[in-house]
């Protein structure tokens, strides 16, 4: 049955926000070696298309979005996989994983290659596990990690873990780690300034007394994180 789709502000459709915090402007496309692929669970895809996930894409020109929960039998993933002459791996943590931040260049540039495609499951814990039991052909891909030392800028969402990082902030860690190794040659410098100006928006939005949300100067960010609390966030590296 059709269902029936209202929109109540004019959206940009690029970037799927209201016209009035559209990011497009800032948003500069890179092209990378390195494929990747973005696995979002359908919550995330419904409820979140204005998430990092969806940023993500935006910014890289080699990078791809497909949604389900089980990936077993997905077509188009199980044709990535088949590449030939390419490297595989899952972009989550684990102790048999390849952690980019204590391997040296050599052991990276051959591990990694030149042509690798990393997988990144999109979505909160529980979805993300729930993926990964399902998806067979994720099971059987190498690992890939690093380790992170900084907090995570997206200060409107609560973070479960002060060194949890959104998605498009683990994809700019791992960019970087490839460019020390020589992998990649793309600039990273503006790659987070969509990201920045989306919680800039959000923050302005939440510190407007006009809006139904508004948060009074003396409860401050902290209060903005519980307005937009859920009982679990992203953590896509950390467990």
């Amino acid at each position: 049955m059709p269902v029936e789709i209202k929109e109540t502000r004019i959206k940009c459709y690029k970037c799927m926000r209201s016209s009035s915090t559209c990011i497009c402007k800032y948003i500069s496309t890179l092209h990378t070696q390195t494929r990747f692929v973005i696995l979002m669970h359908p919550k995330e895809y419904k409820k979140e298309k204005k998430g990092t996930g969806y940023m993500t894409n935006l910014q890289l020109e080699n990078s791809e979005i497909i949604v389900g929960v089980d990936f077993t039998n997905n077509k188009r993933i199980n044709e990535i996989l088949a590449k030939e002459n390419s490297t595989f791996f899952l972009l989550y943590p684990g102790k048999e994983s390849f952690n980019l931040s204590t391997s040296n260049n050599t052991e990276t540039q051959t591990v990694i290659g030149t042509n690798a495609h990393i997988f990144i499951l999109d979505g909160t814990w529980p979805c993300a596990r729930k993926m990964l039991k399902l998806s067979t052909n994720l099971q059987a891909l190498k690992r890939v990690s690093f380790d992170n030392q900084i907090k995570s800028k997206f200060i409107i969402k609560q973070q479960p873990d002060p060194l949890c990082l959104s998605t498009i902030e683990s994809v700019y860690t791992v960019l970087n780690l490839l460019k020390e190794a020589g992998l990649e040659q793309c600039g990273t410098k503006n790659f987070l300034i969509p990201f920045e100006k989306m919680i800039e928006y959000q923050l302005e939005y939440m510190l407007d007394p006009t809006n139904k949300n508004y948060c009074t100067t003396e409860n401050s960010v902290d209060n903005t994180k519980n307005l937009y609390k859920k009982t679990t966030e992203r953590r896509i590296i950390f467990e």
